[in-house]
């Protein structure tokens, strides 16, 4: 599948039932292209399998309810929906978008109460995120925007909102040739990239930023399990810009990004090192068990 994303052969799931792809519209007052009241996911479909399939339907429910709107369907009923979108376009190994938001309706303010809530499954064919960085390892630029306090948005929802300071700050490192950006958080503590949690290795120890300001990512949590699980000890702390320089490799995690390595954050220069490529490794085993 190729061109642009709303030019293309293929069904999507909306609203409980398959839609022709060029026909999955919604109207231009629509409330979330308006005032950002939309949630969704980012999963990978190997060989038939979504990893974790069901851990991101259960967040993109509560996604929702953090930013104050109800999905009007089960859990399982998401779960049928990514199926019927899988098996309608005829592919195993995909990238799978759910997506819910308030539409158009009697509110059209800031207030969104009386409209409805729609959800819809989009799946396509996606290969690694960063391209050839998955084996030579990304470059990356420091953003100048920071992930905000989560007494300013609620930064455990997949929000669309969230994302607004990602784009632009993922755009200007692409203008410097970069893959991604790395963010600091409010207080000045390293915090994510764009769409994908952070790693570092240091004298044999990972550490890992706190998620207490943006998303605790589902392939976050896999990565952790499996070094705890090798013996190796993951520290989850506070880390401060200055310590880039001493950390010795590091790595992207994301169900996009999957697990990718980095050579270099800024004026940083990371070793693509036999840990960083030993957990990708791992991780490409675990999601195609």
């Amino acid at each position: 599948m190729a061109g642009a994303y709303d030019d293309r052969d293929g069904k999507i799931w909306m609203d409980g039932k398959l839609v022709e792809w060029r026909d999955a519209n919604v109207h231009i007052l629509t409330h979330a292209m308006h005032y950002a009241s939309s949630v969704f996911e980012g999963e990978r479909c190997y060989e038939g399998k979504i990893f974790k399939s069901r851990q991101h339907s259960e967040r993109l429910k509560v996604s929702a309810n953090l930013i104050d709107f109800d999905i009007p369907y089960t859990v399982d009923e998401i779960e049928a929906a990514k199926r019927a979108a899988l098996d309608a376009n005829g592919l195993t190994d995909a990238y799978v978008r759910p997506v819910a938001w308030r539409g158009s309706g009697e509110d059209m303010g800031v207030a969104a109460a009386k409209n409805p809530v729609h959800l819809a499954v989009a799946v396509w064919e996606w290969g690694a995120y960063y391209g050839d960085a998955k084996m030579k390892g990304a470059k990356l630029d420091i953003a100048k925007w920071k992930r905000p306090s989560p007494e300013t948005a609620p930064s455990q929802a997949k929000a669309a909102g969230l994302y607004m300071i990602a784009t632009m700050s993922k755009h200007a490192a692409e203008a410097k040739g970069c893959s991604d950006a790395l963010m600091f958080d409010y207080r000045g503590y390293v915090a994510e990239c764009t769409g994908a949690n952070l790693f570092f290795v240091k004298d044999g120890e990972v550490h890992t930023p706190t998620p207490d300001s943006f998303l605790n990512g589902l392939t976050r949590q896999t990565v952790i399990q499996m070094l705890t699980e090798k013996g190796i000890k993951v520290n989850e702390r506070h880390i401060m810009p200055e310590e880039l320089e001493g950390f010795e490799q590091a790595w992207l995690t994301g169900s996009a990004a999957e697990v990718t390595p980095i050579n270099q954050i800024g004026d940083y220069n990371f070793e693509v090192g036999a840990l960083a490529k030993d957990i990708a490794m791992d991780y490409e085993k675990l999601v195609r068990a």
